[in-house]
């Protein structure tokens, strides 16, 4: 169990289906990071989350949890003291030297070789059975010997590829694997990477039977603490997420998290999240049985190996050279290089945005009433973590809120950092330290065995970095944000299945390594980004919530005048987007306002946005979509051979389509407008626009005569969507908008004013109207033409989070939320853009033999019988007490009044009528399956 749950998010599903959910800008009791700048000291604190920032060296707490007596004095330490005292904080200087003095020995040079028994690395020819120096040849190289590359081989060789090489520029552990804290929690922020951490924990179970090597594996528990209302909220939010994968979490009492752990300061917490099947394990212990599993199979294992190069001809992988050894010649390299990892990524010609963070925790002398049984815990009020060593001593450590990323710029680390530390930063640990004594007080007393400092590997999202790259051969594993340990066994097998079958079973689109635009090419950005994700690594994420660091960077053309407007810019794939306009606020909505975290970040200026819209005419600027034109002599039939619809349409239509995967499951969600015979036009998402460009480019054939190009950046995007919409755009155009010339799902060259304009009449809303593509540089033209000639009839312009609650209301999917990779289309109810007698097509064979049986699930629509209870997503939901579905998304539906959510529901409940209860926040709250959609279902508003 870590992090809180994320809200549902999508992708923008074209007419007539779906969007990716937008969300709002502002936080709520974080730190604000901006480009260049650094974190500032403010501290989610307990009960105060509007408190002001504290001075860096005070607790990052209120004040103490337990009597005055027990905090009266400094905290003992061997060789000095340093805490809180009752008056006040003393001198800081004071303060530094003694903790400082706590652990002799621990002013460390430049870097300082791990002396820890525990931590020590292993050479691979203690694994092999023979000598591995003449190897010359495999199927595939991993380079790098951490717990993720080992765990990469082991399930290579598991799925048959027993030619493997595992390459270690020095030890196995060498790099960050051997300095981990161990922590294994399997609750995680999306589906896909829970179900990755309970695989994990099924792998280490067993691994010591399979292999013979004790991977160290504790299966001891977690609690999460709890010392707010909000963290109080956070775990009800948890307890229903895990009861969706049927993990055995469960809130508990402050007093029977004591049974469970009685060294804790009780004073002040509120209750705890107990999952008994998470623990720790040995990372070192973890990587030697990993190896040895694939040893056992087959795999060659190099150490002392360093990669000088990899070989690429003709955008393929064919072998890697060494620094001392011959090369080796092979078709996959798999880049499993940790901290090293982009250094790696270059010599194949591509950037792999790791940014490392010195992390640091700290290892006691043994403590009365620690011993191997005792779960671990986190207070991520105070920002900590613990669990129990070899010994009796308690592991300490925490997430800062001013990191210190470390060789992150072009260098990247040095060739000869290997089994190393970084110096002990004491200055930096003290608030961790002081949030370690307030939560442990027994650690005022105990000593420190040893400062642990070692580079750790962080995203600019905080989420892995898995999978194929542009390079054909060349695979990306690494970034794991200090839960590498937890996660490693998922890793392996998602990987393995990547590099054999082509995809994974998983949904994995938030890990692969694609999702990553240009702009993270960026050292400086992919810092800054990093930076924020380490500094909120315990914080309370909302729903709507942004980050900050690194922005504004992309921008419409009518980004100015949208911020005149009053715009709350929210962010996606690095373009700066309205979520909604402050001069839209009316107070007489402020009764709609959704209960708790929904209500958070939220405005007045949804509803009524949404309701101008349906009423009379709304102004959207979607620029930031993705655009992929798909041209040359082959790209009808290649499209005809990749989309589920039929594409095989006059110039001027507009189709909207899904591409499938070999099980039917649905990697894309789109429109595909064919301009001329030999050229067509593709709108996806914003934030989705490197995943269909890449998926759309990997079902080319060497004979396929098409060319397939971004040009996002080429085309500015705005919508006009409402009843009125044909009225205001008459007026600034000579083109006929009539039905019998311009019907629906069409696309026409038309001038709107002195612009000249693409214009397709879809929608996305379940309105009247059209998307205008006019070259970038009139975008701006383009806006100030249609603002004006709108305001006379009512037109407003209007937010990403307007389009969230008009598409709910409408039954519009979202990509990424309610229809992925692992849903089919008959399942998600998008049968109707599949045509299955147009002739052979990606996933055509699974989706014919899934309409032959019953599917077992099906997207359902559902309404709350509260309209302000909201969910977020991923909530459990309820027939008879069973759990038998999740929430993929939702939010409310203004013009119906009501609140929505959908979820994937067994077929006999699927249908309108089945009485349920959805859980919101830890309260069941009823709920109805509706018929689908609730607004407008016979479609005659797009029509009219």
């Amino acid at each position: 169990m870590e992090c809180g749950l994320p809200t549902s998010t999508g992708r923008r599903s074209r007419s007539p289906i779906g969007s990716r959910k937008p969300s709002t800008v502002r936080g709520h009791g974080r730190p604000v990071l901006r480009s260049g700048e650094p974190l500032n000291q403010q501290r989610h604190q307990r009960g105060r989350p509007d408190a002001a920032p504290r001075a860096v060296l005070r607790p990052s707490h209120p004040g103490p949890r337990g009597p005055p007596e027990a905090h009266a004095g400094h905290v003992g330490l061997p060789r000095g003291h340093v805490g809180r005292g009752a008056a006040g904080p003393v001198d800081p200087g004071l303060r530094l030297r003694r903790l400082r003095g706590a652990a002799p020995g621990q002013v460390l040079g430049e870097r300082s070789r791990c002396r820890v028994p525990r931590l020590a690395g292993r050479r691979g020819e203690d694994l092999n059975d023979g000598d591995v120096s003449n190897v010359d040849q495999a199927r595939a190289v991993i380079v790098g010997g951490g717990v993720a590359g080992a765990s990469i081989a082991y399930h290579l060789t598991d799925l048959g590829w027993t030619d493997v090489v595992l390459a270690e520029r020095s030890d196995l552990t060498s790099g960050s694997t051997f300095h981990s804290a161990g922590l294994v929690g399997q609750l995680r922020s999306s589906v896909s990477l829970t179900r990755m951490m309970m695989y994990s924990v099924e792998l280490y179970r067993r691994l010591k039977a399979e292999t013979g090597v004790d991977p160290g594996w504790h299966e001891v528990g977690s609690l999460r603490l709890a010392s707010s209302a909000e963290r109080i909220e956070e775990l009800q939010r948890l307890a229903g997420w895990g009861r969706t994968f049927g993990l055995p979490l469960a809130i508990v009492s402050t007093e029977e998290a004591l049974e469970r752990f009685p060294l804790f300061d009780p004073e002040g917490v509120l209750g705890a999240a107990h999952l008994p099947t998470d623990g720790y394990v040995d990372p070192s212990g973890l990587t030697m049985a990993l190896a040895e599993g694939a040893r056992r199979r087959g795999c060659r294992i190099l150490t002392g190996a360093r990669i000088t190069g990899i070989d690429i001809h003709d955008g393929l992988v064919r072998g890697v050279t060494f620094d001392g050894r011959d090369p080796i010649r092979t078709d996959v390299v798999v880049d499993a290089g940790g901290i090293f990892a982009n250094q790696l990524g270059r010599m194949a010609g591509v950037e792999v945005p790791v940014v490392p963070f010195a992390h640091q925790y700290l290892l006691t002398e043994p403590i009365d009433g620690v011993h191997p049984a005792l779960p671990t815990l986190r207070d991520p009020d105070r920002l900590v973590y613990f669990r129990a060593e070899a010994g009796g001593g308690l592991v300490a450590g925490g997430y800062e809120r001013e990191p210190a990323p470390w060789a992150w710029d072009e260098q990247g680390p040095s060739a000869g950092f290997n089994n190393e530390l970084l110096p002990a930063d004491w200055p930096r640990f003290e608030p961790l330290a002081e949030g370690c004594f307030g939560v442990i007080p027994a650690m005022q007393s105990a000593g420190v065995v040893r400062m642990i400092n070692g580079p750790e590997a962080f995203t600019p999202d905080g989420e892995f970095i898995l999978g194929a790259s542009d390079i054909g051969g060349f695979f990306v594993a690494a970034g794991f944000c200090a839960h590498g340990i937890a996660g490693a066994g998922g890793v392996g097998k998602v990987m393995a299945e990547w590099i054999t079958r082509g995809r994974p079973e998983l949904d994995v689109w938030k890990m692969d390594f694609r999702r990553f635009g240009r702009h993270y090419r960026s050292r400086t950005y992919a810092r800054d980004r990093a930076s924020e994700v380490y500094a909120t690594y315990y914080d309370i994420h909302y729903p709507g919530e942004e980050r900050r660091a690194g922005r504004p960077l992309k921008m419409a053309p009518t980004y100015a005048r949208l911020a005149d407007l009053g715009a709350e810019f929210g962010e996606k794939a690095g373009w700066e987007r309205p979520n909604w306009f402050a001069t839209n606020q009316d107070e007489r909505f402020e009764e709609l306002r959704p209960r708790g975290w929904a209500g958070r970040h939220w405005s007045t200026a949804i509803p009524a946005e949404h309701l101008a819209t349906r009423e009379r005419a709304g102004l959207f600027d979607e620029t930031s979509f993705a655009k992929i034109e798909v041209s040359g002599p082959d790209a009808c039939p290649f499209l005809q051979r990749i989309c589920a619809n039929d594409v095989d349409v006059p110039p001027g239509r507009v189709v909207y389509t899904q591409l499938l995967n070999e099980r039917g499951g649905i990697e894309s969600d789109l429109t595909a407008t064919r301009l001329d015979p030999r050229r067509y036009l593709l709108i996806t998402g914003t934030a989705f626009g490197n995943h269909d460009l890449a998926w759309i480019r990997g079902q080319a054939r060497p004979a396929d005569d098409v060319d397939v190009r971004d040009v996002t950046s080429s085309l500015a995007c705005l919508a006009l969507w409402g009843p009125r919409a044909r009225d205001i755009l008459t007026s600034a155009t000579p083109a006929d908008l009539s039905n019998e010339t311009f019907p629906y799902m069409s696309q026409q060259d038309i001038v709107v004013g002195d612009v000249p304009c693409l214009a397709l009449r879809v929608t996305y809303v379940g309105e009247l109207g059209w998307e205008l593509y006019p070259p970038m540089e009139f975008g701006l033209k383009l806006w100030d033409i249609l603002l004006e000639a709108g305001r006379p009839l009512g037109m407003v312009p209007a937010g990403y989070r307007a389009i969230d609650s008009l598409r709910l209301e409408k039954g519009y999917r979202a990509w990424g939320a309610d229809i992925t990779p692992e849903e089919t289309p008959l399942e998600a109810g998008l049968g109707f853009a599949v045509k299955l007698d147009k002739g052979e097509f990606t996933g055509r064979d699974a989706v014919r033999q899934a309409a032959a049986t019953d599917p077992g699930k099906r997207l359902s629509c559902l309404v709350l019988a509260d309209p302000r209870s909201v969910a977020l997503g991923n909530e459990p939901v309820f027939a008879d007490g069973e759990v038998v579905g999740r929430v993929t998304s939702g939010g409310v539906g203004y013009t119906v009044g009501k609140s929505i959510a959908f979820a994937y529901l067994p077929t006999d409940l699927a249908w309108g009528g089945s009485s349920l209860a959805v859980e919101v926040f830890g309260e069941r709250v009823d709920a109805e399956v509706a018929a689908d959609p609730l607004f407008d279902p016979t479609g005659d508003r797009i029509r009219s």
